[in-house]
């Protein structure tokens, strides 16, 4: 703990002792022609009070009276304390699936309605961790930053479709990438990210994820929505259900989760697996994943109930002018 005099501008207050030391130094000056004026240096000691030799030093004992006064004064206005504050909290980023397998509803309403419905319900159970959102598919993009504003956080995702994404597939190492540029600023203790995704990956890049999530310091928890049996993927135009998607023989492509690709990614990278499809129980166990590993913050506040040491300056004003009045020969405040 590292205590404050007080605010800068209040140190102007000291300001004061040149000018009572200018004042003081006139005043003898002037008391001195006086004196003379009245009569010749020879007749002071029959005419005027033979003083102590301690007078000599009243001139110090009221610059020293004054300058504890001010300082009594400056930090009863404006003492203050800096305060090291530990703070565990993490840096979660939601990286979303939104290729066109998560319109698949062998998860109702759609693996994608799942998604979004836990990640609003896993935000409901957080209170000081900051989170962002990253959605990918073929390409990857952010669409909210770290914030703690958890309401915003749900009108971002209620916009979210897998049309907001042109590039389509699955890219989950384009997703690592951008979730790992939002974490720059991010000790990577607290580096944490929440994969959404029915598992399938186009690309074939679960190596290279899982190296550039061990190499930034990503712990990834992933979630898995989908059923094992799968489901024929909807294809919509315009919010109309066109028919289901086929492969180059015109065979309806039945789209599965792909539970021990995101076992793997979890497991690599310090993370936890959790079963998506039960809606009541995955926000918890999403919470409990995310509280291993809890980075910390520290942070300096500035304190406004400091602790005061106004009452210590002011005893010793008081006993330099207490000190005066008891060696004033006349008990007056002559010098």
């Amino acid at each position: 703990m590292e205590w404050y005099l007080g605010n800068y501008w209040y140190l102007l207050l000291l300001l004061l002792l040149p000018l009572l030391a200018v004042f003081l130094v006139r005043y003898l000056k002037w008391k001195n022609r006086k004196q003379e004026l009245f009569a010749e240096s020879r007749f002071h000691e029959q005419l005027f009070e033979k003083r102590s030799g301690f007078t000599k030093f009243f001139p110090l004992l009221y610059l020293l009276g004054t300058l504890f006064l001010i300082f009594s004064i400056i930090d009863l206005l404006s003492g203050s304390e800096e305060v090291k504050s530990s703070q565990k909290l993490n840096n979660v980023i939601f990286l979303l699936d939104v290729s066109n397998s998560m319109n698949a509803e062998d998860i109702s309403p759609s693996r994608l309605g799942e998604a979004k419905n836990l990640m609003i319900q896993t935000m409901q159970k957080m209170t000081n961790d900051k989170v962002g959102i990253v959605i990918f598919a073929g390409q990857a993009t952010s669409i909210m930053p770290l914030t703690t504003d958890y309401t915003s956080a749900e009108t971002y995702i209620s916009g979210i479709e897998t049309n907001s994404m042109q590039i389509q597939g699955t890219d989950f190492l384009n997703g690592i990438k951008e979730a790992a540029e939002k974490f720059r600023n991010v000790s990577k203790d607290a580096r944490k990210v929440v994969l959404l995704s029915d598992g399938e990956d186009n690309e074939g890049n679960d190596e290279a994820d899982i190296r550039l999530a061990n190499k930034e310091g990503i712990m990834i928890t992933s979630v898995g929505i989908g059923s094992d049996e799968g489901a024929p993927i909807p294809e919509y135009q315009f919010g109309q259900l066109m028919g289901y998607k086929s492969d180059m023989s015109g065979q309806t492509v039945v789209s599965k989760r792909q539970t021990e690709a995101l076992k793997k990614m979890a497991a690599a990278t310090g993370g936890s697996y959790i079963d998506g499809n039960n809606i009541n129980e995955a926000p918890d166990m999403i919470i409990d994943a995310l509280k291993k590993k809890t980075g910390s913050s520290e942070t300096m506040v500035k304190s406004q109930n400091a602790i005061h040491y106004y009452q210590y300056f002011l005893a010793v004003s008081l006993f330099f002018f207490f000190l005066i009045y008891i060696f004033n020969p006349k008990r007056d405040f002559n010098i």
